[in-house]
């Protein structure tokens, strides 16, 4: 039920998904929403949110890891490329659409701002790791988060990955020339 929640909030927003499409899409048993969820939408927003977070935080690991700083904001850029146009431009990001969700959903909103930071850390960490400054690092993280998911927000809006493709190819630049500063 989780992930067909993410799914659907990364499609609908988290305000427009009901627990009926949830239960259809993960063609659970109707009452075993109210089982695994007896906080109902809000805990359901919460859960999927937070399993949403760390399904991200565990490929920009990974992708640190191996492949580095800039690589890595290019996989994520890859990623919901793929997912936009896979989509005809209905998916983005769940945790994205949990900030933005409304009144009712402060600990979605919550623990999406705790997975926007958590992936911005480890971003920060990886380029201190390899030179740069606490406060450079944690500016550039966060300056490439941020890009990146206006860019997918933009790119949905305007049915087009142009404004992404193009912001993905500018954090790049941006993280390389950080790190040539430093070299």
């Amino acid at each position: 039920m989780l992930a067909s929640a993410v799914t659907l909030f990364r499609e609908r927003g988290v305000d427009a998904t009901s627990f009926a499409d949830v239960i259809t899409r993960s063609q659970a048993p109707r009452g075993s929403i109210y089982h695994h969820f007896p906080g109902g939408k809000t805990q359901l927003a919460e859960e999927a949110t937070l399993l949403a977070g760390r399904l991200m935080g565990s490929m920009i690991a990974a992708n640190l890891e191996e492949r580095g700083p800039g690589e890595t904001l290019k996989a994520i850029v890859d990623l919901f490329r793929r997912q936009l146009l896979d989509s005809d431009f209905d998916a983005s990001c769940p945790v994205a659409a949990a900030a933005l969700a409304g009144g009712d959903f402060d600990a979605a909103r919550t623990v999406a701002g705790a997975a926007f930071t958590a992936w911005e850390s480890d971003i920060a960490a990886e380029l201190e790791r390899r030179g740069l400054a606490p406060d450079r690092a944690e500016s550039v993280a966060t300056t490439a988060i941020a890009t990146v998911e206006g860019a997918i927000m933009v790119a949905k809006a305007q049915r087009d990955v142009r404004a992404l493709d193009r912001a993905g190819t500018e954090v790049v630049r941006w993280i390389d020339a950080a790190l040539a500063e430093v070299a």
